[in-house]
């Protein structure tokens, strides 16, 4: 599991992952100076950084180079919290508190997660064990009605020879 980003490092990764395509020092510099003051080798530094520690990769353009993102943010977020959890000795609890954190759009999103990776063939809503093991009311009463026997059906009464 990568260690979590520093600020800096998470501030221009950030970047790096918006803009979704391969960018330079200086659009990261730009942008970063917006917010903070901030020098060209700083920015040069930590891209390198990035680079070394296997965030991004580099392809040299010119005398510079320009830097892409080795994996989303998404991924970046879900390895901290299998981290996360894989450090707790109650991964229940864990799990139970994190969910009690969460905001309704954030288990809002859990819930889609939950049915994208459940797959198209799980539409309805699954029922607990127990409500699963219930015969429906059908298969109770099927159950309840006598089949035809040979004392009912005459015909069936009869030996092979037609006796």
């Amino acid at each position: 599991m990568p260690r979590p980003l520093g600020e800096l490092e998470d501030a221009v990764m950030t970047r790096v992952w918006k803009w979704n395509r391969p960018v330079t020092v200086r659009e990261v510099l730009e942008d970063l100076q917006q917010e903070r003051s901030i020098a060209y080798t700083t920015v040069m530094t930590v891209l390198d950084n990035l680079h070394q520690k296997g965030w991004v990769r580099r392809e040299a353009e010119g005398r510079a180079y320009r830097y892409e993102a080795v994996s989303t943010r998404a991924a970046y977020a879900a390895a901290l919290m299998n981290d996360a959890w894989q450090q707790s000795d109650n991964a229940a609890a864990a799990l139970v508190a994190f969910f009690g954190m969460m905001s309704e759009e954030q288990r809002q999103a859990l819930d889609d997660a939950v049915r994208i990776i459940q797959g198209p063939e799980t539409t309805e809503p699954r029922q607990p064990e127990a409500a699963r093991a219930q015969p429906t009311q059908r298969e109770a009463s099927e159950a309840r009605e006598p089949e035809a026997s040979e004392e009912q059906n005459p015909d069936s009464a009869r030996d092979a020879d037609g006796r």
